[in-house]
């Protein structure tokens, strides 16, 4: 057996690489070897830190007997959803359509035409709880494939023609016009429907931080003053803050809570969940002060750094849920996190364990499995100082425990969306590592990630690049990591570089006729259907974070080609905004933006002086949704700039001064920084 993993940049294909499965990356080669021996594919798509992809490893991916059947029967293809998000999202739709639901591990089986005919998500080694044991599973394929050939195919076409009539969908948006005020207020009514106002986030168990969502409603805030919107953020924040969610000890947090009350979460963190919720607790003390919203970007921040930079000095994509319980010796979701009364008191002493218990909520009863807790922070600490001592030593004891494993392939969306949230938050609470730190992390992306052709390619691991080319998400949110970087450092050459992704986003990812995006290039591999999706998964859709860059863009250049494109994307958003509010967050935000100009900031001054440093923190301030701001040095009447905004701004009677503009046309120049600050709707510090 030929192991055609072992060379892979991905962890989840490199963990499966010495499987007795006879697997085969996902390529032409696979299919042609289904189509030479006349076997079906099955199709297995999973990533890294997916708990239950483990589980069905390890019972039968594992397992030799299984194993030898699979090789017989079918050719086998391995993919990680996140180095091919267009494989994953194509046949997870199919999945969704036949059996209302999905998930990961995706079981997929396939005709060597790519068709899919059959679909599952975890199948147990045995028959458990109505579902059908995997044995019997492979072999009712198997045996259909073989006896009933004609009704496969039937099964196949039929799957495929209903895809296509799914993909029309779609389209109900184009030709509309972007959201304007009207359907904005009607996507927050919708919400509040939906909100819990006992626990804060929407819906009930399971439980997901609604970081696009969040977004939307500071922006609205920002704009109409609403209070509702402003208080839906605050709820959830706090709640999310204050719950087993979040890292206590660590900064950070999980991917999801399983209960409604955010306690006892799905262990694994994510980098894109934590640069998202990084830049909504950012902008939530941007908005109103809160010290808590302040502590918990901080302490996010400093997760991002310590435990998922690379040494290359991107970021790694995740932290597993599990790891080993030195206990039962056998690894276990949680173990990392959860502790005991005992345990506390064996880290700390007698006292001190017991006040970290009252502090966290730890109790003898427990939140977890086995009489474990997850720790929750319901309450401010009384005294500050034994709050941060209990912490720091438990931080440090937990350090001792075996961690969990890390996925450290770096993405070069969610790369984008780190550097965006790390540039902003450097800037605005004088952390100027972290600025240093997302250009690192956008130097990395050039350097490896960007081809001669300009072209981008989807994940890295350890310096090398991966095989596949980049999607629509990569594009925009690396184009909003360099817009941020930008607006934070002045420095042109990142306004120049997001300009070219963006150009390439509308040559090869847009629907010229009808102003729609693709997931994937017009160029790359074609599937059973060109992935196409407005709506939010885990992260921004690649069609609305598209058209957020586009308008920021169009911002800074007065580009009408940009803002028509933009605009053009956001029509979807206003069919979707009153009947789909929490799946089109980012698209709402976009839309807030557009609905109040957006805000064009242009900071001229001398470099280095404190005056111009001045001015630029204010206009970073600010809270109007969407605002873009420029710096650099001032321009003559009639001298042309590198940055369009900047053109025509000169000194105010000599000092640096600040303008606030929309459509390049500005209000006077001001060289007060609380003045700045105020136009901006920014929060008195």
């Amino acid at each position: 057996m030929v192991n055609r993993l072992a060379d892979a940049t991905s962890p989840y294909l490199l963990q499966h690489a010495d499987n007795p499965v006879d697997w085969w990356p996902w390529g032409p080669e696979a299919f042609a070897e289904a189509e030479r021996r006349g076997v079906p594919v099955l199709l297995s798509v999973g990533y890294a830190a997916c708990h239950w992809c483990h589980v069905m490893a390890h019972e039968s991916f594992e397992d030799a007997g299984l194993a030898e059947y699979l090789n017989e029967h079918f050719v086998s293809v391995k993919v990680d959803r996140e180095e091919r998000p267009d494989v994953d999202a194509v046949y997870m739709e199919a999945v969704q359509a036949a059996t209302g639901q999905g998930g990961w591990p995706m079981t997929v089986f396939l005709t060597p035409e790519k068709a899919p005919f059959y679909f599952g998500t975890y199948f147990p080694p045995e028959p458990r709880h109505g579902m059908p044991g995997f044995r019997q599973v492979l072999e009712g394929v198997s045996a259909a494939w073989r006896e009933r050939r004609d009704e496969v195919g039937e099964v196949a076409d039929r799957i495929r023609a209903d895809l296509a009539e799914r993909a029309a969908v779609y389209g109900a948006g184009v030709g509309l016009r972007p959201p304007g005020a009207a359907e904005l207020d009607q996507a927050l009514v919708a919400l509040g429907h939906g909100f819990d106002a006992e626990c804060g986030g929407f819906g009930g168990a399971p439980k997901f931080p609604p970081s696009m969502v969040l977004e939307f409603l500071l922006r609205h805030h920002a704009r109409t003053g609403s209070g509702p919107a402003l208080e839906m953020a605050e709820r959830t924040c706090e709640a999310m803050a204050r719950g087993g969610i979040y890292d206590q000890l660590g900064g950070g947090f999980a991917r999801y809570s399983v209960d409604a009350e955010w306690i006892v979460p799905h262990f694994e963190k994510m980098l894109y969940d934590n640069a998202l919720l990084l830049r909504v607790y950012l902008h939530l003390w941007r908005a109103t002060g809160q010290p808590q919203a302040r502590r918990i970007a901080l302490e996010t921040a400093d997760f991002l750094l310590r435990e998922l930079r690379t040494p290359e000095g991107a970021f790694a994509s995740a932290l597993d849920a599990d790891s080993l319980d030195p206990a039962t010796g056998r690894s276990a979701e949680g173990a990392y996190y959860a502790w005991t009364p005992g345990q506390l008191a064996g880290a700390l002493g007698e006292a001190d364990g017991a006040l970290a218990a009252e502090l966290f909520s730890v109790t003898e009863h427990g939140s977890f499995e086995h009489g474990s807790s997850v720790l929750q922070l319901l309450h401010e600490p009384d005294d500050p100082a034994a709050y941060q001592r209990v912490r720091t030593q438990l931080l440090a004891a937990r350090a001792e425990r075996p961690a969990p494993a890390r996925d450290d392939k770096v993405v070069a969306a969610w790369n984008g969306l780190a550097i965006a949230a790390l540039a902003e938050t450097g800037a605005l609470l004088d952390r100027p590592d972290l600025v240093e730190a997302a250009a690192r992390a956008a130097d990395l992306l050039l350097s490896v990630h960007l081809t001669e052709t300009g072209r981008l390619l989807r994940t890295s691991r350890d310096g090398r690049p991966g095989p596949n080319a980049g999607v629509l998400e990569d594009y925009a949110d690396t184009a909003e990591g360099f817009l941020a970087l930008y607006a934070v450092t002045g420095e042109e050459s990142w306004l120049e570089l997001a300009g070219g992704l963006l150009d390439l986003v509308l040559k090869h990812f847009t629907d010229e006729a009808s102003g729609s995006l693709y997931d994937t290039a017009d160029d790359a591999e074609e599937l059973i259907r060109r992935p196409q999706d407005p709506t939010d998964n885990a992260t921004p859709s690649g069609w609305t974070a598209a058209a957020q860059a586009l308008l920021t863009y169009s911002a800074y250049t007065g580009s009408a080609r940009h803002r028509t494109a933009a605009e053009r994307a956001l029509g979807v958003v206003g069919a979707l905004a009153g009947q789909a509010p929490r799946f089109i967050g980012w698209g709402l935000a976009a839309a807030e933006a557009l609905a109040d100009g957006p805000r064009e900031v242009a900071v001229v001054g001398p470099a280095g002086d404190p005056r111009t440093a001045a001015l630029h923190r204010a206009a970073l301030s600010g809270t109007a949704p969407g605002a873009v701001v420029a710096l650099g040095e001032p321009t003559r009447p009639g001298e042309p700039a590198r940055v369009p905004l900047l053109t025509d701004r000169p000194l105010l009677d000599g000092a640096p001064a600040g303008y606030v503009c929309r459509h390049f046309a500005c209000e006077a120049p001001t060289a007060d920084p609380a003045e700045l600050a105020r136009r901006l709707g920014a929060h008195a510090e």
